[in-house]
């Protein structure tokens, strides 16, 4: 029996960080404190300069190389192992470089902004436009991220997975989608980069103190030098009513875009019929600020918009929401003199 235990102690050595490995890879401490600073500044501003390129290029190989090289996943980790151990120093160490190292993204993002011709918003780039409307759907998949990441932090078995994390978590392009679209005078849509970034903070750091106290890691460090034994109750509460303060904008987000989502269904349904009886075809449909705008290609001269008005209101949509983009379609025969 004694030498099962010792096995299956070595097993877990073998397995799972210390408290003190688990320490040293995500706190801002130590002798070699400095070079892990200037090292995080660094890697923070090339991968900011470098999301902020891939996303005005329109280029997901581009941003998908910063979302690698991005170091916050490091403070964001910390911050949650400190909440769990009850390190205080290191809690408002790691809160701080979070937040100084977003606004200095936001700040790389918006200089980058002033360098592009065109504005960067939803309606020119896909990039922002994937970006500024998060639903719960992001939230559900950030919580399958945090956990993720947490356990790689836990278990150095699976600590390979971290690239894979980096990738899967969005960080660093949001906060260049914040700056860009600020700087492009499109406040609404940096604010909803802005609520992208922090639901994935929250869901990092609510579901690592989840994964942290399954594995024990909270009894590893929760008495101070007065052997007072420190409680997760007031850190839990916390992440709960951050939960739900990301939470309620996010499923406004969400009943909005599928809302949206059926009316535009409905629209182009209309269309479709419209289109298909004069001879054009319906080329794309888009919302924006409560207009679906509906473009369609064909050859002149103007189809009547009418019978597309009898179709919208059979199907409970009021043409006064609707919007036409008329495309006409030219054709020339080369081979005639």
């Amino acid at each position: 029996m004694w030498i099962q235990e010792k096995r299956w102690a070595q097993l877990m050595d073998e397995r799972f960080n210390t408290a003190e490995q688990m320490r040293a890879s995500v706190f801002f401490e130590g002798p070699g404190i400095r070079a892990r600073y200037s090292r995080f500044w660094l890697l923070l501003i090339l991968a900011s300069v470098i999301a902020s390129a891939g996303v005005v290029a329109d280029s997901t190989a581009t941003v998908i190389g910063a979302m690698i090289v991005a170091p916050l996943m490091t403070p964001i980790l910390g911050t949650m192992l400190a909440t769990v151990l009850g390190d205080h120093t290191n809690l408002v160490r790691s809160v701080l470089l979070v937040v100084t190292g977003a606004l200095a993204a936001i700040a790389i993002g918006y200089v980058v902004g002033t360098f592009v011709a065109a504005d960067v918003t939803s309606v020119t780039n896909p990039q922002v436009a994937s970006r500024v409307t998060p639903r719960l759907i992001d939230l559900l998949a950030a919580l399958g991220t945090g956990v993720v990441g947490s356990i790689a932090l836990v278990r150095r078995d699976i600590s390979d997975t971290l690239p894979g994390v980096a990738i899967a978590i969005s960080l660093v392009p949001p906060l260049s989608v914040v700056g860009l679209t600020l700087e492009s005078g499109a406040v609404v849509e940096s604010l909803g980069a802005l609520l992208l970034f922090l639901t994935n903070v929250v869901a990092i750091i609510g579901t690592g103190i989840v994964v942290m106290s399954i594995y024990g890691v909270n009894r590893l460090s929760r008495t101070d030098h007065l052997g007072e034994r420190r409680s997760l109750r007031r850190p839990v509460a916390l992440m709960v009513a951050m939960f739900v303060l990301i939470g309620t904008p996010l499923a406004f987000s969400t009943v909005g875009a599928a809302t949206g989502a059926l009316t535009e269904k409905a629209v182009v349904s209309a269309a479709d019929e419209w289109s298909s009886a004069v001879g054009w075809k319906v080329a794309g449909v888009s919302t924006k600020d409560g207009t679906v705008t509906v473009r369609v290609e064909g050859p002149l001269p103007l189809p009547d918009t009418k019978q597309l008005s009898v179709l919208l209101k059979a199907v409970n949509i009021d043409p006064d929401t609707v919007t036409v983009t008329f495309v006409p379609i030219y054709s020339v025969d080369l081979g005639t003199p």
